[in-house]
């Protein structure tokens, strides 16, 4: 546990079922708490002693949860620690696979109770949802293949992890070369851009290995489960309850009616500042009037000071909340060889504490990450006194909600990271990139859809889909030369692998963003208070009630988003002619 940023966190609360010195990491000592569990549900002869039983499953869950996350903190730490490594392989290997047939167990003995009618509503509604869907989905045979698939996931996170290349003389993380991509000189650009896609390439076939065999344990996944595939069989894991695979396959034609004339007039703009007869693809980075990169700070001391101003303007609550997590040193965010790619946000379920990891170079992106995980954090905070465990997880498209909406509330203060032009410019450059977001988010999805639907296909095949989505979103870049870089950029987007069907979250999630940031225009106070009630309730009711809550419509037509693109294009009217000046 030295590996870890952070030490021993002393729990929210004081346990009163799983004893303070409890072993987590031997399964003898969790197998004989749920033998306890289990003899406490049959002793539950009355209401309140059956309520009790659900928070003492709850506090056990907590418990494991937080074990399981420390060991995958460090491992995305450091990736190229054995020790760290060994420590995550055993308990995704030798506890997680004995822990999930009793969590059915104590799911089967819950839906089977006879109090269970009694639980008052709509107190325990959604976890009496999740529970009736877990026994409806556990299947033993699949224990064995989920904890392979976790194992498969890791190899992709080392792979990724320990990508460098050699550039003047230096060797440099593919993260850290993506700061070279916003530097005028377009030769410059063109040399970093093939350097790192021809890394990415020289790991084709280890990618493209990984990704196989994760395909036909998800296939089998389902197969057991008793779906026709596997994207059928993940919706329903997912609980999405509220929206279907049609839903998304509209949502994917929606942005390609109402949001690609948007990002080609972007592009055609970009290319007319340019000068230059076609857009490449190491020119989408760069400022297109050719001015310096926006260089917001130069280390990570100063990304967390600067972030924590930008807080203390915009609420003083969240602003203690952030100071909270810099002095614990639940902030992990500088990037180094040996550290898994992108940024997340974990919590520490018994501690209820956020943690955040990310990979910042000194970018305007890293700020936008910045915001966006702390918009995570700040959920898992305003959860903290929610006892029930499963409770203090919202669905993931409103987990997102309230991060996409804390980069764009917090974008009113990026002053406190540049003077006023550049600021105006880092709000251009972020309204833009979330316009350009929209195709990439169908496009991984839809990639997605094409994948699970379309069992036994081959890499040829697979390519030429992926393909097909890029010429149908990718808009006006010109890969000439590089189609094999083109065919394979799905590699690098760690969702595919990881996490596969969670990335639709993100835009239906961004369209719920965009109306907060519309409230707060027009009243700041009730907007944020709307928003900080929406994040309280955590996972306690449905997805389109937080919604609500939030001041926003559950809706990702293009009746929602036309209105939202015209409200972006107002502002990038407003930033440009700012910026001009």
């Amino acid at each position: 546990m030295s590996l870890l940023p952070f030490g021993q966190l002393a729990p929210f609360k004081e346990r009163t079922f799983v004893p303070a010195d409890a072993d987590l990491s031997s399964w003898d000592t969790i197998e004989s708490l749920y033998d306890r569990l289990e003899e406490q549900a049959a002793q539950a002869s009355t209401l309140e002693l059956f309520q009790k039983w659900i928070c003492n499953h709850e506090e056990m869950g907590a418990a494991l949860d937080e074990q399981s996350t420390r060991l995958y903190i460090a491992m995305t730490c450091h990736t190229d620690s054995e020790e760290a490594k060994e420590a995550y392989l055993r308990f995704v290997e030798q506890i997680e696979p004995r822990i999930k047939p009793r969590e059915f167990k104590l799911s089967q003995i819950y839906v089977q109770h006879p109090l269970r009618s009694q639980l008052p509503t709509p107190r325990y509604e959604i976890y009496d949802r999740y529970a009736r869907l877990h026994v409806e989905l556990f299947r033993e045979e699949n224990v064995p293949l989920q904890t392979e698939e976790a194992k498969l996931e890791q190899q992709y996170q080392e792979l990724s992890g320990s990508l460098t290349v050699s550039f003047r003389s230096e060797e440099m993380t593919l993260t850290q070369m993506g700061k070279f991509l916003e530097e005028p000189d377009r030769a410059l650009r063109q040399e970093v851009w093939e350097l790192v896609s021809a890394r990415r390439l020289q790991e084709r076939e280890r990618f493209e290995e990984i990704f196989d065999q994760l395909v036909k344990i998800r296939e089998q996944i389902a197969h057991n489960a008793g779906f026709e595939n596997y994207r059928d069989y993940a919706f329903k894991a997912k609980a999405r309850f509220d929206y279907t695979p049609q839903d998304c396959l509209s949502f994917h034609e929606a942005v390609e009616r109402s949001i690609m004339p948007a990002v080609r007039k972007l592009q055609a703009e970009r290319r007319g500042q340019m000068n230059v007869g076609a857009l490449r693809p190491w020119d989408m980075a760069v400022d297109p009037l050719n001015r310096p990169a926006l260089k917001p700070f130069e280390n990570v001391g100063e990304l967390v000071s600067k972030t924590q101003a930008i807080f203390e303007r915009l609420d003083g609550g969240l602003s203690r909340g952030f100071g909270k997590m810099r002095d614990l040193h639940l902030l992990d965010l500088d990037n180094r060889k040996g550290k898994a790619p992108g940024g997340y946000q974990s919590t520490l379920s018994e501690a209820r504490l956020p943690f955040i990891f990310m990979n910042a170079v000194g970018v305007q992106r890293d700020v936008e990450t910045m915001l966006h995980e702390s918009g995570h954090a700040f959920h898992a905070l305003a959860t903290q006194d929610e006892d029930l465990f499963t409770y203090r997880h919202a669905p993931l498209e409103f987990c997102e909600v309230a991060s996409m909406s804390m980069e764009l509330l917090g974008s009113e203060f990026l002053e406190e990271f540049y003077p006023r032009d550049e600021a105006d410019r880092a709000r251009k450059t972020h309204l833009e990139g979330i316009i350009s977001f929209f195709p990439w988010m169908a496009t991984v999805d839809a990639f997605q859809h094409w994948i699970y639907t379309h069992p036994g296909h081959s890499r040829e095949e697979r390519t030429r889909a992926f393909e097909e989505l890029m010429n149908r979103f990718g808009g006006d870049v010109d890969y000439s030369g590089y189609e094999e870089a083109r065919a394979n950029l799905w590699h690098r987007q760690l969702h595919i692998f990881l996490s596969p069907f969670y990335y639709v979250e993100y835009g239906i999630a961004q369209l719920g963003a965009l109306q907060v940031w519309r409230n707060s225009r027009q009243d700041k106070v009730k907007a944020l208070r709307d928003y900080q009630t929406a994040l309280e309730l955590g996972g306690s009711r449905p997805l389109p009630d937080l919604f609500e809550r939030a001041g926003c419509q559950f809706r990702f037509d293009t009746e929602t988003i036309e209105p939202l693109m015209r409200l972006i294009a107002q502002q990038l009217d407003h930033l440009a002619r700012s910026t001009a000046q």
